[in-house]
């Protein structure tokens, strides 16, 4: 019973979502301007990304993304973070101030851009505790691509925030780092069509006064005949370079849009969470079992040796 009054409630917050991957592997243009005549190279190759596979077991537990989570604020009302309010529960702030080498009180602000290095030192304690004993990520069918993700804590909020802001902060991560080329590569011809369409609307009206000049010209010098005809080859030259640039741009758009993952959220913690608690009533029976098998071991090892 003692043990049961000792140890302290905890809250488990479970999660549970799928990653549904795209066709295409590395999200080629070459597999998108296929895909228009009705080839599907992509998915000759298979798929392939941060979270495929079991990589998301270890993506979870990353320590980067686990201290991302928990700079994150508390709540709205106030300044603090998860973090301070898991070092408050567990009374470690109390330690870190009555302890002769720190000495002061420890706070985590959210908005706060470096870390000195003892508090840094703080949060790896703080993530060391979490990344070993009180989250689990599995993967409950191997055959399907389910997972579940289960955190336990002292705070019943601060387990159902670790659990949603990590998954969170994890699909951000993913979807940046499978779609970071692609992405660039759109901004990059977005830019350009921007640029040339500019200089193309330049050369229209340009290309308009030098036939409205060409038909008021003497016929008899032939200056104006060539400038128009410089101007309308101009004109169709960056005419036929924008359309090119704008097909590029459709088909990046069209292999963004397709290499872009989807994870999606099967079951998300709600309040109230799944309350662990030990029964003084079943420890205190457990205990007494326990010590009438000690007593009678006792007594019969003792009269054997007499």
């Amino acid at each position: 019973m003692g043990y049961a009054w000792w140890r302290h409630t905890t809250y488990t917050a479970r999660l549970s979502f799928v990653v549904e991957e795209s066709k295409g592997s590395g999200g080629s243009i070459a597999s998108a301007l296929a895909g228009q005549f009705g080839f599907d190279i992509g998915g000759l190759s298979g798929t392939s990304g941060v979270l495929a596979g079991d990589n998301v077991l270890e993506l979870l537990k990353s320590r980067a993304l686990i201290k991302k989570t928990l700079l994150t604020p508390y709540n709205d009302s106030s300044a603090g973070t998860i973090a301070d309010q898991y070092s408050e529960v567990y009374h470690l702030k109390e330690k870190w101030k009555n302890n002769s080498s720190i000495g002061k009180q420890i706070n985590f602000s959210p908005n706060q851009k470096q870390y000195s290095r003892l508090e840094d030192s703080l949060l790896q304690t703080i993530i060391k505790r979490i990344e070993e004993s009180e989250i689990s990520i599995a993967k409950p069918d191997k055959k399907l691509g389910f997972f579940e993700l289960q955190v336990t804590t002292r705070d019943e909020k601060a387990s159902q925030l670790i659990c949603e802001r990590l998954l969170k902060n994890a699909t951000d991560f993913y979807v940046d780092t499978k779609t970071r080329r692609l992405r660039n590569n759109v901004v990059r011809l977005q830019q350009r069509a921007d640029s040339l369409g500019v200089l193309l609307d330049k050369k229209t009206y340009s290309a308009a006064q030098a036939n409205q000049l060409l038909l008021d010209a003497n016929p008899a010098y032939s200056s104006p005949t060539v400038d128009a005809e410089i101007v309308t080859r101009n004109k169709y030259i960056q005419g036929t370079v924008y359309a090119e640039i704008i097909k590029n741009l459709e088909v990046s758009k069209t292999s963004l849009i397709q290499e872009t993952p989807t994870v999606q959220v099967v079951d998300s913690p709600e309040l109230p969470l799944k309350k662990n608690k030990m029964s003084l009533i079943l420890t205190g029976l457990a205990g007494a079992m326990i010590g009438f098998a000690v007593t009678i071991l006792f007594f019969a090892s003792r009269k054997e040796h007499l």
